[in-house]
């Protein structure tokens, strides 16, 4: 192994995603995936390990492997041009508006089996189901949307229109969902191109032996990182708050984190059982959010690829919150469930690295999904995620109004976002002040505010409304976020942190987001941001 080649393929199979990422944003249609970059572009080994990938969504991409998997166990056999389509969060997805396509790359036309995989995955706007957005409060995995289990859209080049047409019929967007959908599959022509024209520049026996050695690079230098963590079992505990139908009731993730030698094991005995909500897990998000955790705390240098992932053990008990099983509703558990678990596995390492784990950031991705039709009479459906206050580290305050961990989107433009749909934003700004005090402040939260100029059903997933994330050492808690609907005849209502409303013309909407909690001592630090 060439150390000089091993940094060579590192990028070389790595630009491939984001070359195959830079084209399913310039395709897209719907701003979520053009103006937000709510998607994530991967290459995998013939037997599916993870070589390389985009530095997209965290979320997405170490629950990616799963879906390949589940691919490549429902087609044994592939023929150059297949597609397989897939969103079934407990066959390979992660919740339904999460789109995962995976095609084979061949290497000549001698009918080998493919040596390579390249993936997508792509958050769609609307796949159906209870509420616009398909993001909605529901008890069951049928009310989210179109449930695909793993199914061939190509057949070997060819487009199965009849299940096409069966998906389109499905969803209040058709032809935004039919332009996303052949968005990714122009991704997938494009890396699989760049794979084959590494393969005739250097030759399929050096390509193959890279892509191999990169993992086994990134597994020892995870496993050096690991080493260095002091051996024990640190166990910490938090909780997600359900406040939209009745009394607000807390439902704990607990885990303890046991490092052994050069590996970690996450192990979620005593999390609750799953709810009847929206925001179960399914064990790939588990998995995602703690092989996230330790990526961060390994160094910049490591490789993201199948190898970063070895040294990580994750146990959850079966039907619990972090594991859940069909048909538990899923649809908030990607996105605000995964955020809570990277605050308990951070929680938890920080007794064991006191001097290199930050303070709680804002812990939610303030999931807005709004939808209605326009005036002439087509359908929208939109949806984004909000930024909030970092958490501060023991030497530097955190960043203010950015996405935190487990996400990593943009907001959708101001301009693009009116351009596209019947209502304006009357207020993007700092919230500041917001966040936690101490030794060093956290980052503030976002204002942003919505002014509706026709009827249109709103539904918000959020959390960290009743307390604010939690400071370290010392420091202060950041202030909890508020969601705010002000009706068009005056009258204010503070919303619960998960809702869905009928809104009208001149009604608006205020989202606050939290801020981020502060490390250190408040009384060693600055007053408060002002």
């Amino acid at each position: 192994m060439d150390p000089i080649l091993i940094e060579l393929y590192r990028h070389r199979f790595s630009g491939v995603a984001d070359e195959m990422g830079v084209t399913l944003r310039r395709t897209s249609y719907s701003p979520n995936i053009k103006e937000r970059l709510d998607f994530s572009c991967a290459v995998f080994d013939g037997a599916g390990g993870l070589v390389a990938q985009a530095a997209h969504i965290p979320v997405h991409l170490g629950a990616m492997p799963a879906s390949v998997a589940a691919a490549l166990a429902a087609f044994p056999v592939w023929r150059p041009g297949d597609v397989v389509a897939l969103n079934d969060p407990y066959e390979g997805g992660t919740h339904l508006p999460d789109v995962t396509m995976i095609s084979p790359v061949f290497l000549d036309d001698a009918g080998e089996a493919p040596r390579f995989f390249v993936a997508s995955r792509a958050h769609h706007a609307d796949v159906g189901g209870m509420t616009p957005g398909s993001l909605p409060l529901s008890t069951e995995l049928y009310q989210e949307g179109l449930i695909i289990p793993p199914v061939k859209l190509y057949r070997a080049g060819v487009r199965n229109d009849d299940l096409l047409r069966m998906l389109l019929r499905n969803v209040r967007t058709p032809e935004e969902r039919r332009g996303d959908l052949a968005a990714q599959r122009a991704a997938h022509t494009v890396g699989e191109r760049r794979l084959r024209e590494l393969v005739a520049r250097h030759g399929a026996e050096e390509v193959l032996a890279y892509a191999a050695h990169l993992q086994a690079y990134s597994e020892r230098l995870v496993r050096a990182a690991v080493a260095a963590w002091p051996d024990g079992a640190y166990a910490f505990e938090d909780a997600l708050v359900l406040d939209d139908d009745g009394p607000a009731e807390r439902v704990p993730i607990r885990v303890c984190a046991r490092i052994e030698g050069d590996a970690v094991t996450f192990d979620f005995t005593g999390t609750a059982g799953a709810v009847d909500r929206s925001f179960n897990a399914v064990l790939g998000i588990t998995q995602s959010a703690c092989y996230y955790v330790v990526r961060c705390l390994a160094g910049e240098d490591v490789p993201v690829n199948a190898g970063c992932f070895a040294p990580v053990t994750v146990t959850a008990p079966e039907g619990c919150l972090v594991n859940a099983r069909p048909p538990a509703a899923v649809a908030g558990g990607n996105v605000e469930t995964s955020q809570r678990i990277v605050d308990v596995a951070l929680g938890a390492l920080a007794q064991a690295l006191p001097g290199r784990i930050p303070a709680a950031s804002q812990g939610t991705m303030n999931n807005l999904t709004i939808g209605g039709l326009r005036a002439d009479g087509t359908p929208y459906a939109y949806y984004e995620t909000i930024g909030g206050g970092m958490g501060a580290a023991p030497d530097a305050d955190g960043l203010s109004g950015v996405h935190v961990h487990m996400t990593n989107t943009l907001n959708t433009p101001v301009e693009a976002l009116e351009m596209t749909f019947p209502f304006r934003i009357t207020r993007y700004a700092l919230r500041r002040g917001s966040g936690g005090r101490g030794r060093h402040t956290g980052g503030d939260g976002l204002v942003r505010a919505y002014e509706f100029l026709a009827p249109a059903t709103v539904t918000m997933l959020s959390e960290r409304r009743d307390a604010g994330p939690w400071g370290l050492a010392g420091g202060a808690a950041g202030l909890p976020g508020r969601n705010v609907l002000r009706r068009a005849d005056g009258s204010e209502e503070t919303l619960p942190s998960k809702f869905t409303r009928r809104l009208l013309p001149g009604d608006r909407l205020r989202i606050e987001t939290p801020g981020g909690g502060g490390h250190g001592a408040p009384e060693d630090g600055p007053p408060p941001r002002t």
